[in-house]
Order: C-alpha cells, then sequence, then structure tokens
C-alpha cells in the first residue's frame, strides 16, 4: 500500500467518523445535518475541522459542570402563581377562536355557528359576527399560557407589583442607570456584551467608582470578546484598584488553544443592570454611545430599554448571580434569600434566560408561542432575521390567520451575511401578509415584540440562530396594556423612520442578488 493511498484511506476514515458525529449530535435540525455532511464531504479535512471548530454547542465540559453546581445551589424563586389563578381563566371557546381564521386564507371559507353543513365565503358578513365584541373584552391574562413557557426555561414564574418606564433613548438610558447607581446603597450589578470606553461607558465606570467609595459592593461583568477593549484597558484596572469586583464572562485565552476547551463564538450576549435587588434595567443596549464608535459607518445604534421596579429585579438578579458564581470563586447566594414582595397590582412581568446550557431551542419556543397567540396585531423589531423553519411558518401562520403582521429591520445591516440571509425570506412572508419595513435611520438594533396591545418581550435576543443556540440572552415578558402601547409607539417611530418593502421590490431583484441571498441563507443552519 503506497502512502497515497494511505493518505486517502485515512481521509475516509476521517470523514466518515465526523459524518457519523454529525448523525448523532442531539438535538440537530434535519437541514443542519445535512449541512454539515455535505461541508464535511466535500471540503477534504477543512470540513472536518470546521465541524469539529464551530459544528457543535459546546462550551466545555468543566464551564458545564461548574454552571450546573451553581445552578443547583441557588434557591428557588418563589412562585406566586396561586395569587393570579382565579384572574388567569380565559374563555375557552375564544381560545380555540384563531384556529378557523387558520383555514379561512387557504380555503377562503370563514367559521359560521349553528348550521354545521353550511360553509361561508369569507366575505360574509355574517362570517364573525356575534364574537368580535367577546373578543374585545377577552381579560388580558388570557395569555397565561406564554408564562408557563418562560416557567418552564428558567424557572421563574411571573410576578406582579412592578412598575416600569420605557426610556427615551440610549443617552438618557446611560443618565438613567448613573443616577440609580449613585443612589445606591447596598450593591450594583452590571453585566453587558460590549462595554466601550466612550462618553456612556466611562459615565458607567465613573458612578461604580464612586458607588464603591461610599461602600457600595459592585460587581461589574462582561463578555470575553464582545468587551475585549475593555478588559485590555486602562479602565478595567482603575475600576479594580477602586474597588469595583470586575469579571470575563467566556474568556478568549489563547485563541489557538481556545477551541480545545469549547467554542470559541459562543458568547453571553447579556445586558443586565440590578441595583440593591429593587431596580433592573432590560433592553437591546451596550453600555456604548449611539455612535458606536467601533462601527461608526452604521450609526448611531437605535436601541430601546425598560427601567423597572419591584420584584422582576430579582429574577434578573437570579440570572446574574449564576453568570458571577460560574466565573468568580464568591458565593453571592444570599441576596436571593430575602424576601421578595409581590402585588396583584401593577405590571405582570417574568424574566426569562436561555443559553447554549438551558433547554435546546428555549428562545425559538418563546418566539413562536408569542407569534401563534397573536389575535389582532403583532409587530416584531429585530436587527437580525434568520429564522429557523418552524420560526418562519409561525410568522406567516400569523398573517395568514388575519392578524397584522409587521417585522421591522435595519436597512443597512453591520452583518452582510445577516443581511443577505434575512431577505432570502422576504417573498415568501411577503405572500403571506407579512408587512416588511427597513429602517434608514441608523443600525435598528431594538429587540422587540408587542402583540394585541397587551403584551410585550424586550430584551437582548435576536431572531437568529445565534440567540437560539450559541448565545447567553435576558429578555422580560409582561402584560401591561399602558407600558405595550409606549413600546407600540416606539415601534411606530421606527415604522415612520422606514422604507416599505413590497412584493414588487423583491421580485424586481436580479437573479444574481436572490441567487447569493438564497445561498447564504442555505448556509445558515452552518453559520
Amino acid at each position: 500500500m503506497n502512502q497515497a493511498t494511505i493518505v486517502v484511506a485515512i481521509h475516509i476514515v476521517v470523514e466518515v467518523i465526523v459524518i457519523v458525529r454529525v448523525v448523532l449530535r442531539p438535538h440537530r435540525e434535519p437541514a443542519s445535518r445535512i449541512a454539515w455532511i455535505v461541508v464535511v464531504a466535500t471540503l477534504p479535512l477543512l470540513g472536518a475541522l470546521a465541524y469539529m471548530l464551530f459544528g457543535e454547542v459546546n462550551i466545555g465540559r468543566r464551564r458545564i459542570a461548574r454552571m450546573h453546581r451553581v445552578t443547583e445551589s441557588l434557591p428557588p424563586f418563589a412562585s406566586t402563581a396561586s395569587e393570579h389563578e382565579d384572574r388567569l381563566e380565559a374563555d375557552v371557546s375564544l381560545k380555540h377562536e384563531h384556529l378557523s381564521r387558520v383555514g379561512a386564507p387557504i380555503s377562503q371559507f370563514n367559521y359560521v355557528g349553528g348550521d354545521t353543513t353550511t360553509l361561508l365565503p369569507d366575505s360574509s358578513p355574517s362570517a364573525a359576527g356575534g364574537h368580535e365584541d367577546r373578543l374585545e373584552a377577552d381579560p388580558p391574562l388570557r395569555y397565561e399560557h406564554l408564562f408557563r413557557v418562560g416557567a418552564s426555561i428558567s424557572g421563574f414564574n411571573y410576578v406582579g407589583g412592578n412598575t416600569a418606564a420605557l426610556l427615551p433613548d440610549s443617552n438618557s438610558t446611560i443618565d438613567a442607570m448613573v443616577s440609580d447607581i449613585d443612589d445606591a446603597r447596598d450593591h450594583v450589578h452590571l453585566h453587558f456584551y460590549i462595554w466601550l470606553a466612550d462618553t456612556s461607558g466611562c459615565k458607567i465606570i465613573e458612578a461604580l467608582k464612586r458607588a464603591a467609595a461610599r461602600g457600595v459592593k459592585c460587581r461589574a461583568m462582561v463578555d470575553g470578546l464582545g468587551s475585549r477593549l475593555m478588559v485590555k484597558s486602562d479602565h478595567w484596572k482603575q475600576m479594580r484598584n477602586a474597588g469595583v469586583q470586575v469579571a470575563v464572562a467566556l474568556s478568549i485565552g489563547n485563541p489557538l488553544l481556545r477551541p480545545f476547551v469549547g467554542r470559541i463564538d459562543l458568547r453571553n450576549h447579556r445586558k443586565l443592570v440590578i441595583i440593591d435587588g429593587q431596580i433592573t434595567y432590560c433592553g437591546s443596549q451596550n453600555c456604548a454611545d449611539p455612535e458606536f464608535r467601533v462601527k461608526p459607518k452604521y450609526a448611531p445604534w437605535v436601541d430601546a430599554t425598560i427601567r423597572f421596579e419591584g420584584p422582576i429585579a430579582r429574577q434578573n438578579q437570579h440570572l446574574f448571580v449564576s453568570d458571577w458564581m460560574s466565573y468568580v470563586d464568591e458565593d453571592i447566594v444570599e441576596l436571593l434569600r430575602t424576601p421578595v414582595r409581590t402585588s396583584q397590582e401593577g405590571i405582570l412581568a417574568q424574566a426569562i434566560g436561555t443559553g447554549p446550557t438551558v433547554r435546546y431551542s428555549a428562545m425559538p419556543e418563546v418566539f413562536e408561542s408569542l407569534m401563534h397567540t397573536a389575535r389582532s396585531e403583532l409587530v416584531i423589531t429585530t436587527p437580525y432575521y434568520v429564522p429557523n423553519e418552524s420560526m418562519q411558518n409561525a410568522l406567516c401562520a400569523t398573517a395568514f390567520r388575519g392578524v397584522s403582521t409587521t417585522i421591522i429591520l435595519p436597512a443597512r445591516n453591520d452583518s452582510w451575511i445577516v443581511a443577505a440571509a434575512s431577505r432570502s425570506y422576504y417573498a415568501e412572508l411577503l405572500g403571506a401578509g407579512v408587512r416588511i419595513y427597513e429602517y434608514v435611520g441608523g443600525l435598528l438594533h431594538t429587540k422587540s415584540l408587542t402583540l394585541d396591545g397587551e403584551v410585550t418581550m424586550i430584551g437582548s435576543a435576536n431572531m437568529d440562530r445565534r440567540s437560539f443556540e450559541l448565545n447567553y440572552e435576558n429578555s422580560i415578558l409582561f402584560c401591561d396594556a399602558e407600558l405595550t402601547g409606549a413600546v407600540r409607539q416606539r415601534q411606530q417611530a421606527y415604522i415612520d423612520g422606514s422604507n416599505v418593502i413590497t412584493s414588487d421590490i423583491v421580485s424586481n431583484w436580479s437573479t444574481t442578488r436572490r441567487l447569493w441571498n438564497n445561498t447564504i441563507a442555505m448556509l445558515g443552519p452552518v453559520l
């Protein structure tokens, strides 16, 4: 057997082993398996190497073991569901009314009562008669099942007794955070994916130094990749010297050795601020100026953040404590043992934390549950739309049911790969009746979803595969008409500053452009 034959034989054995691993790997969509098999089979050795580096969601066995130990050591969040059970009963017939709307766009027949053998066309005025008033009167807490999905992920039930306000803009958000840090009496906890040493970033740094100087316990954590410039800067050292405890999540270390202890592109994308266990912030904003000087040509970054006060802060505290103790040898579990006051008044809210060590497909389940729940209106803003098949189908089905369905994306995206992949889905969405807008006033970075003027989800999670499988994310789901109205107004401002994307525009794209978009989207399960 000559040397060439030996090399070919080794290559075939390696490919077979990797392909078997691809097939046996749990929690992988068929499309993803097929895509990786093609890559492994068509790229000699490089395909196998690519799969070993990027094909599996693995942050390293030691990290996983430590995270599990930390999670198991945390006390459970006190459930207050029993306080609300009576308010969560919904009319059964109205829960299922939406099923008939799905059939109407397909066969052009709407639902009717009485005579079961008579079918009325969609245009019949009697088709929906008798139900509209009842639909309008349906209580907001008919969304109880949405909170059950969230509770199954993070273990947090919904809590009442919260107050909240949508902050006007990014600069106002930083100023509000600084003010709350200056008023802190016990502790300040911060966690950002990106923290830059710009005007906003330095405001937070100085506020932390002032708080630490007066005896407030300050803990600040950042992602090792997103905030690498901050970690390497003098500001990081100055905070540590001033008494601020600092930590890095998922540090890169040696880039050549890092892949052997877990995927290098698994990131902690969370944005958490908790002050004295009573105040928390949730939204899309990093600790940086809207001018976002590391990518100035896409500026301004357009974000939305909500400031909450109340029991919901404790749930975000749980997420922060679990992250902190996973990387720092400090036991701060006692912060989770103090009593939590809840109330049936105020805003009903729930924190949802997802990530590669949390249940697979948790984030898509939440998004899709919200889509399937919408009855009159669904509005989504996201900078990155690269859905899996079930999410794309859920969004189309929402529009087919007659729900006014809108998605707003940035006209210019900082990721040309994501931009191309997103646009490959436009034709199908438009065909289903989804309205598509592309915001032109900067990079729309807000991750928000409102439905029926009553429910909102806001946070760090994008509607792409990275947020679904690779990133640690945090969101807050809440039910409140007034606050949802404020978010909806912000979404409308985005719509007013956007270009409408029509079927004619998409159909007039060149063959080359459509080929490019579809090719990139096809590689989505790999990328």
